[in-house]
């Protein structure tokens, strides 16, 4: 005999195959109030499921309107949350994981019924069977993690069950950044190439790849020794274009050291050659105003700089590096090119000075010595071609 339930407690019924149906009126995502089943292979776990689904609706959490598979959230989450509101190059990012890896392998299931065992078995998978770097797996499992949240957010889910699975451990191949040494070692080697200047900023400044490349003559200024970084170049479905920077710390006023100054001096003389080399087939506005450019004024390819650094690093026969960590080398440089630590904490963007005299307490005396003397020789270097 059914065991009677309290009234407004909804309903246990035995179905034909012996387990139990709970059912209970809750309120859904849309506002409605529709009935909501629960099974169990028992009453008490039946009455168990039905309890936590009335605790759930007095605590005005509505269940989902609808069953959505993991794969039609991800192309929902990817298409009107990532594509309108972060950067191209991060829904690409995106975009290609889902596609890869997480729609082949979980996308036919019911997001809901979701659970850690399902993601930590699809992780296995990946490093096991399918050999799948660890970076690559924990890009992976961020993503679901971050998807399934927004989903949480909006109520679709009561929690995300991609949190309950550890993050792969990924141990950093990008290597060590450049001693001072080798660092003035590259510049001396890259003197007369028609990016120097980028190299100098990414280098002694710390600038990103992208804010270098959206640096523009009028964000400079030479009288005050400052400059304000406020456009990158990226990539999105129309091409190139140039952006306002993420974050107002990112556009904050910086120092412009003189040896930076002296580099971008022969930047704009060696640009207004190229304009006049070029005549009519210089590329005009929107982008007459940035200060590193293609040969014939187009912006430049992030990528494309990459690849221009990289050769320039081999042609000078030092260790490879990319353009990310070569930013790492800017703390140390500052203290070789004796840069006043205060200059360098703004530079380095510091909240407290104590970070700063903790790079440059880090410079060893004989490699002081010999950075400053290959420093003299590119400083009395004159620009060449």
């Amino acid at each position: 005999m059914a065991k009677r339930r309290p009234n407004g407690g909804g309903t246990i019924t035995k179905r034909k195959d012996g387990r139990y149906q709970g059912a209970a009126y809750v309120t859904n995502t849309d506002g409605h109030r529709v009935r909501k089943f629960v099974y169990g292979s028992t009453y008490d776990e039946a009455a168990e499921k039905l309890g936590k689904l009335q605790d759930q609706e007095r605590n005005g959490v509505p269940v989902p309107s609808r069953s959505w598979t993991v794969g039609e959230w991800l192309a929902y989450w990817l298409e009107h949350i990532v594509k309108p509101s972060r950067e191209y190059n991060t829904y690409a990012k995106y975009e290609s994981k889902v596609r890869l890896y997480l729609v082949p392998h979980l996308g036919k299931k019911p997001m809901v019924r979701l659970t850690p065992a399902h993601v930590r078995t699809f992780m296995t998978t990946l490093e096991h069977r399918e050999r799948v770097p660890a970076a690559t797996r924990f890009e992976v499992l961020r993503v679901l993690r971050n998807a399934l949240n927004r989903a949480r957010l909006e109520e679709l889910l009561t929690r995300n069950v991609a949190e309950l699975v550890d993050m792969p451990k990924v141990t950093k191949g990008e290597g060590k950044p450049w001693s001072a040494r080798e660092a003035i070692e590259f510049l001396r080697a890259v003197r007369a190439h028609r990016l120097y200047a980028a190299c100098v900023l990414v280098l002694v400044l710390g600038l990103r790849r992208s804010e270098v490349l959206g640096l523009r003559w009028q964000d400079i200024d030479f009288d005050r020794q400052q400059f304000t970084p406020v456009k990158q170049v990226q990539r999105d479905d129309s091409g190139l274009v140039l952006k306002d920077l993420k974050t107002e710390s990112s556009q904050a006023v910086l120092p412009l050291p003189k040896f930076c100054a002296d580099a971008l001096e022969e930047r704009r003389h060696l640009q207004a050659l190229e304009r006049k080399f070029a005549g009519d087939a210089w590329q005009q506005a929107p982008n007459e105003d940035l200060i590193f450019s293609e040969r014939h004024g187009g912006m430049i390819e992030p990528r494309g700089f990459s690849r221009t650094f990289d050769a320039l690093i081999k042609r000078a026969g030092l260790r490879r590096i990319t353009v990310r960590l070569a930013r790492h080398t800017c703390g140390t440089l500052l203290a070789f090119l004796k840069v006043h630590p205060k200059v360098a904490q703004a530079i380095l963007r510091h909240s407290q000075i104590s970070m700063t005299m903790d790079v440059y307490t880090h410079v060893v005396d004989d490699d002081r010595r010999e950075a400053a003397a290959m420093l003299a020789d590119l400083l009395e270097d004159p620009l060449i071609g």
